[in-house]
């Protein structure tokens, strides 16, 4: 089975279906999700900034992580949950979205680059902890972080407004668009 022939079948699904056909329901799981949002890039940009050295530079780097980390979890937990909430509303609309596929291409790099940087610069933080400026990796993962994090959020505002420049129904539309959103 094919992935666009699973969406298919997942937009069939009487949840799928009242969810994206509810007044109140999909305007509030939207909701939660810009809110957590918010809560999420809030706290994960505080982060990056001290990983940048460019804020709460006496405040030791395992502290801002300490205080900031369980929100930054609680509302990426949420964001994530809500989103594939908005997925199953309206999956074959997603999954044909160039700016979704955009929104989830950045969403793994973001992930892979917070594991790398957990899994390496992390595991030295003793060394560097109480540093104004953090070495050379960290304020690399952070600025990466902020600039995937930006293009995520620039990418999901984008979504709702494909419509306005590709459609897979389009016949004058260069063809790599065609195969980049899986028409």
């Amino acid at each position: 089975m094919s992935l666009l022939r699973f969406c298919e079948w997942l937009a069939a699904t009487p949840g799928s279906i009242a969810l994206h056909e509810s007044s109140y329901m999909f305007l509030s799981v939207l909701t939660v999700h810009v809110m957590t949002l918010c809560v999420f890039v809030g706290t994960a940009v505080m982060l990056d900034l001290r990983l940048l050295g460019m804020t709460l530079q006496r405040v030791p780097m395992s502290e801002v992580l300490a205080r900031l980390l369980p929100w930054t979890t609680g509302g990426f937990l949420v964001m994530i949950t809500t989103g594939a909430l908005l997925f199953y509303a309206a999956p074959v609309a997603r999954y044909q979205n160039l700016f979704f596929r955009l929104k989830m291409v950045t969403l793994v790099l973001a992930l892979v680059n917070a594991w790398v940087f957990h899994s390496t610069v992390y595991r030295t933080i003793a060394e560097w902890d109480l540093d104004p400026v953090p070495p050379r990796p960290a304020r690399v993962a952070g600025g990466l972080s902020l600039v995937l994090w930006a293009a995520m959020i620039t990418a999901g505002r984008m979504i709702p407004y494909q419509m306005y420049w590709f459609s897979c129904s389009t016949p004058s539309q260069p063809a790599i668009v065609s195969l980049f959103m899986g028409c």
